[in-house]
């Protein structure tokens, strides 16, 4: 009788200690009674009746989803390899359970086909410069299609476009090109302001016969200071025309 008690006791602390459950801050356990969903619980100590009850764990914290690099014809038929992370937590446990099967599976197959069809409907040039615009329509898109799973994405955010040899050849030879072009037109408005300003300092010299002859003395003054050993000395065109005067005479 004595090991009636002891075996009855040994059976009840098994039964116990196998009802017992501890979920974590980050966790919920959802709990279902014989096939029925009771609800989430959560964080704490919490007892589930064997056989009759069993719990599922569902991590709450932000999971970080790598997107494999996926080849994608652009709308401008260009081929490039992008890849992308997604970050995305559960916020309704009982509907991440309940209403698809692995919805972590579920989750990263939709980012995937979502980042093909949203590259394949941009076109390069887009692609490379607006990546702004296109991570947020990825993350509206994705956020919508598994709200009903109790999932939401936070973010998600293209890392990587590579594009074909030939392609990354074209785009710098037009850069270069580009780049060219820049340079001739400022070099061709250079020419133009100094041109504009030899004008501008003609038409004042005109105005003066002496202001000639001070500028021409000047510049001869400030070629002496630069030790030459050759000196050229331009006849100035008010001495041609004292000679010219001088033989009409």
């Amino acid at each position: 009788m004595e090991w009636y008690w002891i075996g009855l006791a040994v059976v009840v602390i098994l039964f116990l200690v196998s009802s017992i459950r501890v979920v974590k801050e980050y966790e919920r356990g959802v709990v279902f009674r014989l096939g029925r969903l009771v609800g989430a619980r959560g964080p704490g100590l919490f007892f589930v009746i064997p056989i009759l009850e069993n719990m599922q764990i569902v991590d709450l914290r932000t999971v970080t989803y790598d997107v494999p690099s996926q080849e994608v014809v652009t709308r401008d038929n260009v081929t490039v390899k992008v890849n992308a992370v997604v970050y995305y937590r559960v916020v309704d446990p009982n509907k991440a359970i309940t209403e698809v099967f692995d919805y972590q599976y579920a989750t990263a197959q939709l980012a995937q086909t979502t980042l093909r069809s949203i590259i394949g409907q941009a076109e390069l040039d887009e692609v490379l410069s607006e990546r702004e615009k296109l991570n947020l329509k990825l993350q509206q898109i994705i956020d919508e299609e598994t709200n009903p799973w109790g999932i939401k994405v936070t973010a998600v955010e293209i890392k990587d476009v590579e594009l074909p040899e030939d392609m990354q050849r074209i785009m710098a030879m037009q850069a270069e090109a580009e780049r060219e072009r820049r340079a001739k037109i400022i070099r061709a408005e250079g020419e133009h302001q100094a041109a504009m300003k030899l004008k501008e300092a003609a038409d004042i010299l005109a105005q003066s016969e002496g202001a000639i002859l001070l500028r021409y003395l000047q510049t001869l003054n400030e070629i002496a200071t630069e030790e030459n050993t050759t000196i050229v000395m331009p006849v100035p065109v008010e001495l041609l025309k004292f000679f010219v005067e001088k033989a009409k005479s």
